[in-house]
């Protein structure tokens, strides 16, 4: 028997999708630069170490995420910074330590990002984030978004360090494309799905212009903020969306009241 539409949205692991979501995942991905660097650069740790630090955390977070009965806000959210982290770390060992360079990086990982997707459409028959609430599909999904993450960080970097635009003009191209995507959803019958990953592969190349923007020296375009400082602050933001996006759903559900 089908599922009826409150039965799905109570065992969906995952977030809906609206403008509170992608503000959080922005502040994430800007999080994820600002303490991946923290780690790699300021506590001179390195891309591999960083790397297996993040890696670490994000493997126990998808495991409990999995684990968990029901969406949990606060589990959801510390296992995206903790992808976005990885994917901080993992790129920069990919494109500067491996020495394969931004274009080369960019392009390993969007091939991992397309097949992740391929794989998880073969295997489920969807790739839709209203799927994912089941084991394979949380897996899949949670794969696909660190590969991202990954992706995005390479992305960033490639448009503000040889590109000529800075981090500023590589974060407002970055928002030009999420602007495109808004009136593609608004205006024209795209795949809702194919909208949804293409907007979250664009949220974190935007995310990591902007954190390199705050934390990298004045003389290679930044402003020289403390990484430790402005990962408290983004830190701080995102407790309190989460915490004010969860108190709304409450008083939802009372105005609604019972089914």
């Amino acid at each position: 028997m089908p599922l009826s539409d409150s039965a799905r949205a109570a065992i969906i692991k995952v977030p809906a999708v609206t403008l509170g979501f992608w503000i959080i995942k922005i502040l994430a991905t800007t999080l994820g630069e600002t303490a991946g660097d923290t780690v790699s650069m300021s506590m001179n740790l390195g891309y591999l170490v960083g790397s297996a630090i993040f890696l670490g955390a994000l493997v126990i977070l998808v495991a409990l995420q999995i684990a968990a009965t029901r969406y949990r806000p606060f589990l959801y959210w510390a296992t995206i910074i903790a992808s976005t982290t990885a994917g901080t770390t993992m790129a920069d060992f990919a494109t500067r330590s491996l020495g394969i360079g931004y274009a080369g990086g960019s392009a390993l990982l969007l091939t991992l990002v397309l097949m992740a997707l391929f794989a998880w459409y073969r295997t489920l028959g969807s790739i839709a984030v209203e799927t994912v609430h089941e084991p394979r599909a949380e897996l899949f999904y949670w794969i696909t978004i660190t590969v991202s993450q990954t992706l995005g960080t390479a992305l960033g970097d490639w448009f503000a360090d040889t590109g000529g635009l800075g981090y500023i003009g590589a974060a407002a191209i970055f928002a030009a494309g999420l602007a495109l995507l808004v009136l593609l959803y608004a205006k024209t019958s795209v795949s809702r799905v194919t909208l949804f990953w293409t907007a979250f592969i664009l949220t974190r190349p935007l995310g990591a212009a902007v954190g390199d923007f705050l934390d990298k020296p004045v003389d290679h375009g930044g402003l020289a903020f403390s990484r430790p400082l402005a990962s408290v602050v983004l830190g701080v933001a995102i407790v309190l969306m989460i915490a004010l996006a969860r108190d709304r759903d409450r008083s939802a559900a009372v105005t609604v009241g019972p089914a």
